[in-house]
């Protein structure tokens, strides 16, 4: 009767520690679902020739973008189907930049009636995804003119003109500079080019002389090698990792991350969707995490729309201004579903006079007012970075610029915070800015300023603590399950100590129950290790750390291969077996939370986040069966 009682007490609590699972896994998703108001890609209706050449504010190439359907994909078709559909049109055609061999992504050009023609025709061919205009994308340039906080520590810089950075400050840059710095992060500045070496056109500015760079490329004429020919690049690749504390000059958000310069505007600030969209896959393939984009136009771009997908799907945040109209809509693009879209505040924290705003708003940072000084030090209320001269390469200065623009590279740089803290979805990264973002109407999100200013400190604690009470739940639920002799009948057998019994017999219990409190003590601390919590990074990312950068996201740091290789060392040392299912109990949480919520991605996995969520699955359940058996050997 007593073993029946057992058994039915044990399918009554793995009963209830599966349905509580299941609930706690949908409340978490829930949590964790995107909060994206963009438009998707597919969603995107292109304006045709006669719709561009009405609005005055669009500025065309005089050519058409054809997006042809991709036969080894399945979507139809083949490839000399498609090569007799490009012969057929009897106009000059070329590839679309060096990615348009896999995406059959082609230029058109012509008359304006032959392109017309050309555009009616194929507004429904089977083989044709896409046709739209080719639209020209600028500088978003503005032209002229909180509650306090907790106390967390500071890394104060020694750079001269720091205290003139009151945009370093509003978001609490120095606080997050004792947590991380970037390092390990390449952010991607998709803009006129960064002054970042020298060479017979080009002089290096001289604060920028300690930052990293990688991959630089040029998309368009000019300057090769991602170079500036403008000084708008220069200035914003400086508000994300302008080099810091050595001892001239000013600072950067993101300090010890690497550059990426891609030059897809030329020195009059204007380039193409095309040459953009060859850029962002660019970046997504050469291994940058984040990308901004300081650029933008009133029309969308499918096209465009789809190189953004493609890089979120390769791990890559996309950060973009979100215009500088004064009006209440973002434009593109920064309205893209999968970028996030950044309006600018003054000095003040309210919105400046020129910042768009919008539905697909997702949040704030300081962009700066050049025709104002509200904060009183005695210069204007710009954003201040070292930047070459207007279309001048050989010489430099530090410049205050306004806008959007500037206000995007704080967003950029906060995001390449939080990637080097571990989190590499650009959903989550999106999710901990904006969940950490202060608004100044103490609301979730308004049209006006998004979820709030950015407050980067905020953002890299979040990534160390919001996930510890989610880890706890799984933990305990998966205890329920995976726990056998520590705690159940083990303890009580042992406590059932009784005067009938001999002396022995009695020591011999006193011993078991100490056995079990030693068993309970150390499972809880593995299961606090395993698991990260403490307010330290999960188990895993430490490892991967540890190890270097280049193992983040590795498929073998977030498995249960370390608690299986502990559990082989050391499972014959009886008191270490407690703190052995402890740590497994806590890499099963950390696992099972991260098929959930998924805030790393893996990378040398195929087939994407399912894929992914699957493999964190079944390393879950690895680490949970792990516990099972070691609790057996516990009684």
């Amino acid at each position: 009767m007593n073993d029946a009682r057992c058994a039915l007490r044990r399918r009554h609590r793995t009963t209830f520690a599966s349905l509580g699972l299941v609930a706690l896994a949908a409340l978490v998703a829930h949590q964790h679902c995107p909060q994206d108001r963009g438009i998707a890609a597919d969603a995107i209706q292109t304006p045709s020739l006669a719709d561009a050449e009405e609005l005055a504010a669009a500025d065309l190439t005089g050519a058409l973008i054809l997006d042809l359907v991709e036969p080894e994909d399945g979507e139809g078709g083949s490839e000399a189907e498609l090569a007799a559909l490009i012969d057929g049109l009897g106009l000059p055609v070329e590839a679309a930049g060096f990615y348009s061999e896999g995406e059959h992504l082609f230029r058109v050009s012509g008359s304006a009636a032959d392109l017309a023609q050309v555009e009616a025709a194929l507004a429904d061919h089977p083989l044709v995804e896409g046709i739209e205009p080719e639209v020209l994308y600028a500088l978003i340039d503005a032209g002229d003119g909180e509650p306090a906080p907790e106390a967390h520590p500071r890394f104060e810089p020694n750079d001269a003109m720091f205290n003139l950075q009151w945009h370093m400050e509003m978001i609490r840059a120095p606080e997050a500079w004792s947590v991380t710095r970037g390092d390990g992060v390449v952010v991607a500045v998709i803009d006129t080019g960064v002054a970042w070496k020298d060479t017979d056109q080009t002089r290096m500015v001289p604060d920028l002389a300690g930052t990293r760079f990688t991959h630089g490329k040029s998309f368009v004429n000019g300057l090769a090698d991602g170079l500036d020919d403008h000084l708008h690049g220069t200035h914003v690749a400086g508000t994300i990792a302008q080099t810091t504390n050595n001892e001239i000059g000013v600072t950067g958000v993101a300090f010890e991350s690497t550059i990426m310069p891609l030059k897809v505007l030329g020195g009059d600030g204007r380039g193409s969707v095309t040459g953009i969209a060859n850029a962002i896959r660019y970046a997504a393939d050469n291994g940058a995490q984040v990308i901004n984009m300081s650029l933008g136009g009133p029309l969308p771009s499918r096209v465009l729309g789809k190189a953004i997908e493609y890089a979120n799907e390769k791990g890559v945040t996309v950060v973009c201004a979100a215009g500088n109209e004064a009006k209440s809509r973002v434009g593109y693009p920064a309205a893209n579903k999968g970028s996030v879209a950044v309006a600018s505040v003054d000095a003040m924290g309210e919105r400046t006079w020129y910042s768009n705003w919008g539905d697909a708003l997702d949040v704030s940072a300081p962009g700066g007012d050049t025709r104002a000084d509200k904060n009183g030090d005695g210069f204007p209320d710009g954003v201040l970075q070292d930047t070459i001269k207007l279309q001048d390469p050989l010489n430099h200065d530090y410049m205050w610029l306004q806008g959007t623009s500037m206000a995007s590279p704080h967003a950029a740089g906060v995001a390449a915070l939080i990637v080097a803290r571990g989190v590499t979805n650009p959903a989550e990264v999106e999710r901990i800015m904006k969940a950490s973002a202060v608004h100044p109407n103490k609301v979730e999100w308004d049209r006006e300023y998004g979820a709030g200013v950015i407050d980067a400190v905020a953002a890299v604690d979040a990534v160390a603590e919001s996930y510890d009470g989610e880890r706890a739940g799984f933990a305990g639920l998966l205890a329920l399950l995976g726990i056998g002799g520590i705690g159940g009948a083990g303890i009580a057998a042992a406590g059932a100590t009784s005067l009938a019994l001999d002396g022995d017999e009695r020591r011999r219990r006193r011993r078991r129950r100490r056995r079990h409190v030693v068993d309970l003590a150390g499972l809880s601390l593995g299961a606090l290790l395993g698991a990260g919590l403490f307010g330290l990074q999960p188990a895993a990312y430490g490892v991967a750390t540890a190890l270097g950068g280049a193992w983040l996201g590795s498929p073998l740091v977030f498995s249960a291969l370390l608690p299986l290789l502990a559990t082989l060392l050391f499972l014959g040392v009886r008191p270490l077996r407690g703190l052995l299912a402890g740590l497994s109990l806590g890499y099963a949480a950390v696992l099972l939370h991260g098929a959930v919520v998924l805030p790393t991605l893996l990378t040398g996995l195929p087939g994407g986040a399912g894929v992914d969520r699957l493999w964190l699955v079944a390393n879950a359940g690895v680490a949970l069966w792990l516990v099972r058996r070691i609790s057996r050997r516990l009684d």
